[in-house]
């Protein structure tokens, strides 16, 4: 996504703070993820490094380029720089940050400022990346901005979060969700489920988009009812073990705890406890699966039984 929708407050407080010349040097944009935090952070670099004598449009092309020598980008890197397709690391690592040394020691060179866009900061390897980051925090040369892209601050350190200045950004409404994912593609006919299950996230709707999740959100409902022949949710884990089902079967995987989620807020006394139980082992097995690389077939069959121990007790 390169167009912004929604946020207008939070994108209005930063560009008061840009024009009113006192500007905070470090910036936490929080929210849920894939709602934009990211590609405004990116728009905020280019207007922070424009220059009003510079040719019309180079700041955009060295960005693009990756070639600003203003502007420096943090995020994770192909685990394998010869094989990019392998995937991505699971940090930011600690050298990366250290490099931020040698950038914020040399003047700018086009502009005024200096700009560290971190997306996420959630992705810094602990302790040395965050530790490292922190040094830079305290004490930035003149005219340096970090803007530390986060789905959960929280989970930062206290010392980098006391550090920023906190925006938040909420989920999208209805209006900007179409917008956006007309904006990106989306087949018209899907547009009105996407909203729906996107939750007020652009980028999580169309990672559902031509999965079927209607269909596995049914699935988890006769799930729930009770399988004690094991029937259906060995129908569902054997179509989910298919290689081309990898992206529906990670969908499930993430769908099926909030399912219980959603089951739980129904419930007291015993049927409480087991849907709290549930939800637990649920999330518990969704975060493994995929970092363990463990088998889809079993894992779909394990979750199925997970989601099946609701009707034990209703």
């Amino acid at each position: 996504m390169t167009s912004l929708y929604g946020n207008a407050l939070a994108q209005q407080t930063f560009w008061t703070a840009v024009d009113s010349g006192a500007m905070h040097h470090a910036w936490i944009f929080a929210g849920v993820e894939g709602i934009g935090k990211g590609a405004f952070a990116r728009a905020a670099a280019r207007r922070l490094l424009e220059h009003p004598d510079e040719p019309p449009g180079r700041t955009q092309h060295l960005l693009d380029a990756g070639a600003h020598p203003d502007f420096m980008l943090l995020e994770r890197l192909p685990r394998d720089e010869k094989k990019p397709d392998q995937g991505l690391a699971r940090s930011i690592k600690v050298d990366q940050v250290r490099a931020l040394d040698h950038f914020l020691g040399v003047k700018p060179t086009y502009s005024d400022r200096r700009v560290v866009v971190i997306d996420t900061a959630d992705d810094l390897e602990r302790p040395g990346a965050s530790n490292a980051l922190l040094k830079n925090l305290e004490e930035p040369p003149p005219g340096t901005v970090f803007l530390l892209v986060s789905h959960a601050p929280g989970r930062l350190l206290p010392t980098i979060r006391s550090r920023c200045r906190m925006l938040r950004f909420e989920p999208l409404d209805d209006n900007d969700m179409c917008a956006a994912l007309i904006d990106a593609g989306a087949p018209p006919g899907e547009v009105d489920e996407l909203v729906r299950l996107g939750q007020g996230s652009p980028a999580q709707a169309l990672a559902m988009s031509g999965l079927d999740i209607s269909g596995l959100d049914k699935a988890l409902a006769e799930l729930a009812k009770g399988d004690p022949s094991n029937a259906v949710r060995a129908q569902l884990a054997s179509a989910l073990s298919l290689k081309a089902a990898q992206p529906r079967y990670e969908a499930f995987l993430d769908r099926a705890p909030r399912f219980i989620a959603d089951q739980a807020r129904n419930r007291t006394g015993e049927a409480l406890r087991t849907a709290l139980d549930a939800y637990d082992a649920a999330r518990n097995l969704a975060a493994s699966a995929l970092g363990l690389s463990l088998d889809a077939q079993g894992t779909a069959f394990e979750m199925g039984g997970i989601v099946a121990s609701l009707a034990n007790r209703r």
